[in-house]
């Protein structure tokens, strides 16, 4: 199974928008732009809302049946390790390894020598087209990378070869090591590669660690200059990578959370057009959040609904965040008081929680705190649901202008 040149991992908290996040492709293929959609959700998502990943398969095989979509579209295991893989290995054919937990943890020596001895053809001034400068590779630095990758990409393998087992070559794999504490060099990332081929992983993404903030659902905190060379970097050595090392020829950066990250767009896709290299883009909750903005946008019952979602999320705001502590950061000053929230009407609460650069009520933290509250609407179980259907019209707009007009236009390279 070969994954395309652009792909899109879409979440959908409570799989009701399919066909309008879907409908967004449509019309990006009217554009000329070939973007596979991935419906994606980890098991955390799955464990909040007590759905399973077979309704995820569900949800796109509907979508795809209504819309007579014929191009490919994946359902992906998102963020999984070997502890939660056995209940997504039927209903999905992308898989997301997630192994940041295990970087920094030691693997057995004589694997590390055999690793520096493998590569040691590369020791010296490495010189890979696209970056600028020559990279340092000493004996040290090959046993630093192995220390501390090296049992990662290893569990990475275990993974795999446990989904081969039943998926066989239908498939698509990628390599995550973003969730964790600091980034990986270009460098680093190179051999990481490396280490990958050596394992037999047919990686066809990879998910490094970038410097700055990829918080959840709002823009990119950090350099945008520094981002742009560490991008063009990651994607050179991922190119030099695939000829070096015989790893898949479609290999491409995965970049997570990456939802309204308008700031480096522009960037990312200057890169993409340079090397003429593809993407995966995975967002975060937003279609969940243009939920709430088109129940709000709906008014009566439905901005009732809004304002309750967010009167609880505000109260429970310690518990909600806590599990997202890493890619979130809430100015609690700035949160609105519920009572104040209350008192608006549907545009009002727009403003404040979808993200409009050129707005200036949009508020940061009252998207933020929305966005881990998705844990109230699974609570209300039913009557959330039905308050979807009942505004369907509305909320999928949203949701269809959301991916299109906010994420795919702006960056990916139209012919």
């Amino acid at each position: 199974m070969k994954l395309t040149k652009y792909s899109f991992g879409i979440g959908d908290r409570f799989a009701r928008q399919g066909k309008a996040q879907l409908q967004a492709f449509v019309e990006a293929a009217e554009l000329g732009l070939e973007i596979t959609p991935v419906w994606n959700k980890s098991h955390r998502e799955h464990t909040t809302i007590h759905s399973t990943p077979a309704t995820v398969r569900e949800e796109a095989d509907a979508a795809v049946a209504a819309l007579g979509w014929s191009k490919p579209y994946l359902v992906d295991a998102d963020h999984i390790n070997a502890d939660n893989l056995h209940d997504f290995l039927e209903p999905s054919d992308f898989f997301t390894l997630d192994v940041a937990d295990a970087i920094g943890q030691p693997s057995a020596p004589a694997r590390v020598d055999q690793f520096v001895r493998s590569q040691g053809s590369l020791l010296g001034r490495l010189t890979i087209p696209g970056i600028d400068r020559r990279i340092e590779v000493s004996e040290s630095f090959l046993r630093q990378v192995a220390e501390q990758y090296l049992f990662a990409v290893e569990q990475a393998a275990a993974i795999y070869r446990a989904i081969k087992a039943v998926k066989g070559d239908a498939c698509v794999v990628e390599v995550s090591m973003d969730e964790t504490a600091s980034p990986q060099q270009p460098a680093e990332l190179f051999f990481i590669l490396a280490a990958v081929a050596e394992a037999g992983i047919p990686a066809q993404t990879i998910a490094p660690k970038f410097s700055g903030r990829f918080n959840k659902g709002v823009d990119y905190v950090g350099d945008p200059a520094a981002f742009e060379l560490e991008f063009e970097e990651d994607t050179a050595v991922v190119r030099e990578a695939v000829k070096r090392f015989d790893l898949p020829a479609n290999l491409k950066l995965s970049v997570h959370s990456g939802s309204d990250k308008f700031s480096i767009y522009p960037a990312m896709r200057r890169v993409m057009q340079e090397f003429d290299s593809g993407i995966h883009l995975k967002t975060a909750g937003t279609t969940w959040l243009e939920e709430c903005a088109g129940l709000a946008a709906a008014g009566g019952d439905g901005l009732a609904m809004a304002g309750e979602i967010y009167r609880q999320a505000y109260r429970r705001r310690e518990e909600l965040a806590r599990p997202y502590a890493t890619v979130i950061d809430i100015d609690e000053s700035a949160l609105p008081d519920p009572r104040q929230v209350a008192d608006w009407d549907g545009p009002t609460y727009v403003a404040h929680l979808r993200h409009d650069p050129s707005e200036p009520r949009f508020n940061s933290g009252f998207r933020q705190l929305l966005h881990v509250g998705y844990k109230v609407a699974a609570e209300m179980g039913d009557r959330y649901l039905e308050a979807l259907e009942q505004n369907r019209e509305v909320i999928g707009a949203g949701v269809r202008e959301n991916i299109l007009e906010r994420h795919i236009k702006p960056l990916f390279p139209l012919a």
